[in-house]
């Protein structure tokens, strides 16, 4: 677990450092811009348990986008602080899981069609290659700004078993006057 809590403010900086942080990204009806000075898109005002929900829902969009036999690990989304917000009142939501293929044969397969519908579902790929390990597993980075949320997919190929390993990432949100984060 200390490996995730370590990992995840990478994750967070590298699929928030996409298009999600943007600051020419829309205006307000203030001017304002809806991403704060630290880069992190706002998604808006929500509580910690809807907006796991919400992420969860988003995961399980991208799940049956695979398109191939197999099945997904058991996880469930938890809260990460928005950098440079107050912990209490912003807070981001993760959600790491897996999918391992019915056959290792479709791994590739799978990680083929998610590069082909996502973007047909409102994610922008941003980055797709091979990444630094000695693997050179196949990573595919995407955003989706209406949903307020970004995916890194690393295709894993010599695991045993093998398995796309996800991170579904969303914006920063503020939760409602008078209420504080829910950390989980």
């Amino acid at each position: 677990m200390s490996a995730l809590v370590l990992a995840v403010p990478l994750v967070l900086t590298t699929l928030t450092g996409c298009s999600m942080n943007d600051d020419t990204s829309a205006t307000g009806a203030d001017g304002t811009s809806d991403s704060g000075s630290d880069g992190v898109r706002s998604a808006g005002t929500s509580t910690s348990r809807d907006a796991s929900d919400a992420m969860e829902r988003v995961s399980s969009g991208i799940y049956d986008l695979i398109g191939v036999k197999g099945r997904a690990s058991d996880s469930r989304p938890g809260v990460q602080a928005c950098p440079g917000k107050d912990r209490d009142t912003h807070f981001q939501i993760f959600h790491q899981w897996s999918f391992y293929p019915a056959s290792a044969s479709d791994l590739g397969p799978a990680m083929q069609h998610l590069k082909e519908k996502l973007p047909q579902h409102g994610w922008k790929i941003v980055e797709y290659g091979p990444d630094t390990s000695r693997n050179k597993n196949t990573v595919m980075i995407a955003d989706n700004d209406a949903k307020k949320a970004g995916v890194h997919i690393t295709q894993m190929e010599k695991r045993n078993p093998p398995k796309l390993s996800l991170m579904v990432v969303s914006g920063c949100y503020q939760v409602p006057e008078g209420q504080k984060v829910d950390h989980f």
